[in-house]
């Protein structure tokens, strides 16, 4: 029915109490290393857990028709619907600006 339980260490997204109104509807989740990533059917993502591994996403405006998220140890991409990418996550594992122009029509 889309709803998402969490368990486990709270700050390493245990505790989704942050977000829990907002995870309905969700069709995919992905986790980084401390965080997860949930894509609603809206195409709109909702993050939690430790902010260095992604679980705050907030700086990242552009997190609407999403496709797929993918996580890594301490970050996230995602493929959108235009075929471009966004990250977000710990600054040396999310730092994409030297690709940035590849990262279209993926």
């Amino acid at each position: 029915d889309g709803r998402v339980i969490t368990w486990g260490k709270g700050p390493c997204g245990g505790d989704s109490s942050r977000v829990e109104a907002q995870l309905k509807n969700v069709r995919a989740i992905a986790a980084s290393g401390s965080a997860f990533a949930a894509i609603k059917e809206d195409g709109s993502v909702i993050t939690w857990g430790k902010a260095d591994s992604g679980g705050d996403s907030t700086s990242r405006k552009h997190l609407t028709d999403v496709d797929q998220v993918c996580g890594t140890r301490n970050a996230f991409a995602a493929l959108l619907a235009d075929k471009s990418v966004v990250t977000w996550g710990h600054p040396e594992s999310a730092d994409v600006s030297l690709v940035q122009n590849e990262l279209r029509n993926v």
